[in-house]
């Protein structure tokens, strides 16, 4: 059963550490009798009920780190069994095994856990690049099952796809397309693995537009290749109002050439020089224009305690220069004909407002609704544009909420609704259930929104979300406490490069006593999200903006042209992360 362990100074609670056991023990749906998972989001549920693990691969294991101590249940497994090998069984096969039957769903995902019990931080790199991950079961049949019982294949899966190969397909460079359809061709792969091969058939659709690395593993790897390396210099063209505390910046280059094309609902990361030697502080802004114009336009909050924003405000003016990374990110608008629903609070609308200029600058016919949410009209940024850039679409509709409108402000002109854009609001609408919907905002809002848009009909996986500043961690089995705000670590200062971390505004000098960028990264209570910590599942992938890396360990395959793995690098310069 699941316990606490220590690990890193944190406690992680895991199943991992099994023991063999004597009798028969009964196999239900999600679970053998005795036995639990300590994380239900990587591991457990009905498509990984049963793990499975060989005694060939112990006995290769024991030659290849010179381990004599290898018992069953070492690497986490529920069933270790002679035969069986991944080369050999295949996705979708089926098993008899005493009185239950079951069904091969997929391989084992890479996880640090196996190799805290093995007290080998490689291991999960280790079972990929040497092709012996081991696979899970489903349980079609439950019964009792003992050891010593005979295993009987009753059918072979279709398609024939052994578990290594698939294995391969996902995480090694160098598959094929008619892989990944063969893949898909599978009824009985588990929906996550489906939804892995899925992205990457859509990558291998829209490889042209430039992508690269594995989007099977990260939506990181979706977004094409930034148009520049580090930051270049963009000139300042126009300051613009935009509310009581919102204002645009537009830019350009500086020769007067056309900028580089963004995606609509891309964002850039920008310089802001401070006085005297203080380093500049760096800010990551949505472009809030028309995409394709051969400018950009950001349009900044100046909070009342935003250094950023609000030296921008005050010390920024036309012809200025302001370095500026090339736009990224994977929150974009994407081409079919469906509705589109875009969804705003506050400054959340500056993502949208590009979508919506998009789909104007394409005639588009969908139907379209705009949906913002503010305080009162001298907080409603873009008020008059989005209105009339949504009277220029034959299909599309407005709801305007205002929480506490002023005495200026006109009902059914300036906004349609009193009250908050919520959850319960959404629900009245209406809604297409085929929409894709985009929504920006604070973090409360969007949970409230995500779930009534789900709860209204509309597929999560059409439910795509941008948050500004950090987002939230993925620390599989980490004990869930509340994290400070991201921090300089404790201990000597380091004298190595300096680590941006661009989201959270802080920045930190790199210490030799780190392992990896991950390892600071967490010193500092920066949001992090990682799984494997050894360069395979991808967990960790994000953009740097500028600087280099090196690997130790390599990654199994790497990451996008633009991104890093930061669970095995370290700066070999000044690096800026989107982080």
């Amino acid at each position: 059963m699941p316990k606490d362990v220590p690990w890193h100074g944190k406690t992680v609670h895991t199943g991992v550490y099994k023991r063999s056991v004597t009798g028969p023990r009964m196999v239900r749906r999600l679970n053998i009798d005795g036995d639990g998972q300590g994380d239900l989001g990587g591991h457990g549920g009905e498509q990984r009920a049963v793990l499975v693990y060989q005694t060939d691969s112990y006995r290769f294991w024991a030659r290849e780190l010179g381990r004599g101590d290898l018992r069953p249940g070492q690497f986490g497994e529920n069933f270790t069994v002679d035969g069986l090998p991944d080369d050999e069984v295949c996705i979708g096969d089926r098993y008899r095994i005493g009185d239950a039957l079951f069904e091969v769903t997929q391989p084992r995902v890479t996880c640090y856990r196996v190799g805290l019990r093995m007290g080998e931080p490689r291991m999960a790199a280790l079972l990929v690049a040497h092709h012996r991950p081991g696979f899970y079961l489903r349980v079609l049949e439950e019964g009792e099952v003992e050891a010593g019982q005979e295993i009987v294949k009753v059918s072979t899966g279709p398609e024939a796809m052994t578990v290594e190969e698939i294995d391969r397909v996902l995480y090694l460079p160098g598959h094929t397309r008619r892989q990944v359809e063969r893949a898909l061709r599978i009824p009985t792969l588990s929906p996550g693995w489906q939804a892995s091969m899925k992205a990457l058939l859509d990558q291998g659709d829209t490889g042209a537009a430039g992508t690269s690395g594995s989007a099977g593993l990260n939506a990181a790897a979706t977004a094409p290749r930034p148009a520049w390396p580090g930051f270049r210099p963009l000139v300042v063209t126009r300051f613009q109002p935009e509310s009581r505390n919102v204002f645009s910046l537009s830019l350009a280059a500086p020769d007067g050439s056309d900028l580089p094309a963004a995606l609509p609902g891309q964002f850039v990361t920008v310089k802001v020089r401070t006085e005297g030697d203080t380093p500049p502080l760096i800010r990551s802004y949505s472009l809030s224009g028309e995409p394709g114009a051969g400018t950009y336009r950001i349009s900044v909050k100046a909070e009342l305690h935003g250094a950023a924003g609000n030296r921008l405000r005050s010390h920024v003016r036309t012809g200025d220069h302001l370095d500026v990374a090339a736009p990224r990110g994977t929150f974009c608008l994407t081409a079919g004909d469906n509705p589109v629903v875009l969804l705003s609070a506050g400054i959340g609308a500056t993502p949208v407002l590009a979508m919506l200029h998009a789909l104007v600058r394409d005639c588009s016919s969908r139907q379209v609704w705009w949906l913002h949410g503010a305080r009162d009209g001298t907080e409603h940024p873009f008020a008059r544009e989005s209105r009339e850039l949504v009277g220029m679409l034959p299909r599309a509709r407005s709801r305007i909420y205002y929480s506490k409108p002023t005495a200026e402000d006109r009902r059914d002109v300036d906004y349609t609704d009193i009250g908050h854009l919520s959850g319960d609001r959404i629900l009245g609408l209406g809604l297409p259930s085929d929409a894709d919907a985009y929504l920006c905002g604070p973090g409360a809002f969007m949970d409230s929104v995500t779930t009534a848009l789900v709860d209204a009909g509309l597929e999560a996986s059409h439910v795509h979300t941008e948050i500004f500043g950090a987002g939230p961690s993925v620390t599989p089995g980490i004990d869930g406490a509340a994290a400070a705000a991201p921090h300089q670590p404790d201990g000597r200062a380091g004298t190595g490069p300096t680590v941006s971390f661009a989201r959270s505004g802080l920045e930190v000098p790199w210490s030799d006593a780190r392992e990896s960028l991950l390892e600071l990264a967490e010193a500092c209570d920066v949001p992090v999200r990682w799984s494997c910590r050894t360069g395979v599942c991808h967990t960790c992938e994000l953009a740097l903006m500028s600087g280099a890396v090196q690997y130790a360990p390599d990654p199994v395959e790497p990451p996008a042209d633009g991104n890093i793995l930061i669970c095995c690098s370290k700066p070999t310069e000044g690096i800026v992360l989107d982080l």
